[in-house]
């Protein structure tokens, strides 16, 4: 018997060793599928992290060169101030002065027009708060004056519909 015994406690020996192994197995899996996980969760949040400053720099990098192509847009007119000022001192005919300013005023104008700036009538419209800046109100020349824009002290402007600056006005009362 006492090698039955022996023997029962060699098998019951090699169950309790078998059983402690895969115990063991399954707290090394779960430990590296912790660990797994974690790196996983390491290397995405380090990827979000070098997205989020690749697409900061991409907009920094685009708002400093979106303004590029409106001002080189710009240059011919300034160019032509540039000559327009040189010839004043020497011209004779004013006319032909004020036909190139206004040429150059025309030629700016279209520029701001190419890129959605409008400028907002004002003169005899209703006043409107929603493009109008009332400076003062004066007594209406007339009775249909009233309530009207009698004068525009400085202009305003839409940029694609939506203003920019209002008009500022002089209204009838």
């Amino acid at each position: 018997m006492n090698e039955d015994s022996e023997a029962t406690e060699k098998e019951e020996v090699k169950e309790e060793a078998a059983e402690e192994v895969p115990e063991q197995s399954e707290e090394e899996k779960a430990k590296e599928k912790l660990n797994e996980a974690n790196d996983k969760y390491l290397r995405l949040s380090a990827e979000y992290d070098n997205y989020r400053r690749r697409t900061l720099k991409e907009k920094m990098e685009l708002t400093k060169t979106a303004g590029e192509s409106l001002l080189l847009a710009l240059l011919p007119v300034i160019d032509d101030l540039d000559r327009a000022m040189a010839h004043m001192d020497d011209a004779k005919d004013v006319e032909a002065l004020k036909e190139g300013m206004k040429l150059i005023q025309t030629k700016f104008n279209d520029f701001l027009g190419q890129q959605g700036m409008k400028e907002i009538e004002a003169k005899d419209k209703e006043f409107d708060t929603d493009q109008h800046e009332a400076i003062t109100k004066i007594p209406a020349p007339t009775e249909d004056m009233k309530g009207k824009v009698i004068d525009c002290i400085e202009k305003g402007y839409t940029l694609h519909e939506k203003v920019v600056r209002f008009s500022k006005v002089v209204v009838g009362e």
